[in-house]
């Protein structure tokens, strides 16, 4: 027998010969189904293709690890979640902590706010809240030590930790390596504004932000207000951003010493302002210029939303429109920056009339 045939007969006997540790599908038909599978079901049950059923030990649906006490979860494409930096990382570390994020203001299990960042946990320490306790990454230096020492004044106990445990109490927060476990923030009262006002012998000085969506923007308006004098700011309770961490951390700590109220209806708060004596305007392109405008006495200034601006009903319920004029090819300010210009105008108004 030539070489050639030889390999033509070890090819047949090869082919009809089942494999290895049994028969195969040719010898069984349609019928065939491997050890250890049901008759009729198909692969779309195994890790690969199932979108909820295989669960291996110490990992879930999506091959992730499993957070005790959380649902397997599946992922758009063959139940394999997106194994991102967020999901399986930050998020599983947080849970393992007892921490859960809530619309970015980070809660504990123990229902108290974490407040990430050296100077947002200094003006807390300096503010009217609670603070629990005060956490520190090994290692960390610089205003550390102002921190640790205002710390020990208020009697709060500073812990020491790993700087694993800071990035799951603040995930995807620049926390600099301390955070503080707070109450959480408390919205103040109308009269709170007044009798600040009052406390500081000026008239009435409030920013009224009409939608404002970005909370970075909210963070530098309040940042801002603290900083130019103004005794409060009101902000909606719908459609607009409202105070979480990533305020706080853009008001660099300024929320811990501004009074921040909360309302339901902006066109009827103006009008309780105005039965109280204070004017309204409106930041929009079609007013006054807020230079030739008389911004003395007690004011209240309305910050629209970052693309709409002003509502048209609380517009029609100002007194009078402010505008800032434009000389580049750019027609408008971000919201933070108009509110900015307004508010150092009107403190100019009034350290000018002092002098008169």
């Amino acid at each position: 027998m030539s070489k050639r045939d030889n390999k033509r007969f070890n090819d047949k006997e090869r082919n009809s010969a089942p494999k290895r540790g049994g028969k195969n599908r040719r010898d069984y038909g349609d019928s065939y189904e491997p050890k250890g599978r049901a008759a009729g079901s198909s692969r779309s049950s195994n890790r690969r293709g199932s979108s909820a059923g295989y669960e291996s030990k110490g990992r879930n649906a999506g091959g992730s690890r499993r957070v005790t006490g959380a649902p397997a979860s599946s992922g758009a494409r063959g139940g394999r979640p997106r194994r991102d930096s967020d999901t399986f990382g930050a998020r599983s570390l947080l849970a393992d902590f007892g921490y859960s994020d809530r619309e970015e203001q980070i809660i504990g299990a123990d229902g108290l706010e974490v407040v990430a960042g050296r100077n947002p946990v200094v003006e807390v320490l300096s503010g009217n809240r609670d603070v629990e306790r005060v956490f520190i990454a090994d290692g960390s230096e610089g205003s550390v030590s102002k921190i640790v020492a205002l710390a020990r004044e208020q009697g709060v106990i500073v812990d020491f930790v790993p700087k694993e445990k800071i990035d799951a109490m603040a995930p995807g927060v620049k926390h600099q390596g301390v955070v503080a476990k707070v109450s959480e923030y408390r919205y103040a009262e109308m009269d709170e504004v007044f009798a600040r006002a009052e406390a500081s012998g000026e008239d009435p000085f409030i920013i009224i932000l009409d939608e404002i969506s970005d909370p970075h923007n909210l963070g530098a308006i309040i940042r801002t207000a603290e900083c130019a004098g103004a005794h409060g700011v009101v902000i909606p309770k719908r459609r607009a951003a409202s105070l979480t961490q990533t305020v706080a951390l853009s008001a660099a700590g300024a929320i811990e010493n501004m009074p921040v109220v909360q309302v339901t209806n902006l066109a009827r708060t103006i009008e309780d302002l105005q039965e109280k004596g204070v004017w309204v305007g409106a930041a929009d392109m079609d007013g006054e210029t807020y230079y030739e405008a008389n911004l003395t006495g007690p004011i209240a200034i309305v910050i629209g939303n970052e693309g709409k601006g002003v509502g048209r009903l609380v517009k029609e319920k100002c007194d009078f429109v402010l505008s800032i004029p434009m000389y580049g090819k750019i027609n408008s300010l971000n919201a933070s920056n108009a509110a900015a210009v307004l508010m150092y105008g009107i403190r100019r108004a009034r350290s000018f009339s002092k002098k008169l």
